[in-house]
């Protein structure tokens, strides 16, 4: 995520801790919020993806998902 953007998340954060938001800012901070979530989670949906497990014998295993786990 851009740093603008988390800069402004903080900026309206301070702002309605200080003096309040108007319904248009509270929007853009709602809609910033979920974007940063959502960037947030695909980063680290792509780290996990790319992460495996080395056992004691050297044997490299990927993570899987729940959900892709073979019965």
């Amino acid at each position: 995520m851009e740093t603008d953007r988390l800069k402004r998340i903080n900026e309206l954060a301070k702002k309605q801790r200080t003096e309040g938001l108007t319904e248009a800012e509270m929007l853009e901070q709602q809609r910033l919020r979920k974007e940063y979530l959502a960037a947030f989670k695909k980063n680290l949906v792509a780290q996990l993806d790319n992460t495996y497990i080395v056992d004691s014998e050297g044997n490299k295993r990927k993570i899987t998902r729940k959900s892709e786990k073979p019965d």
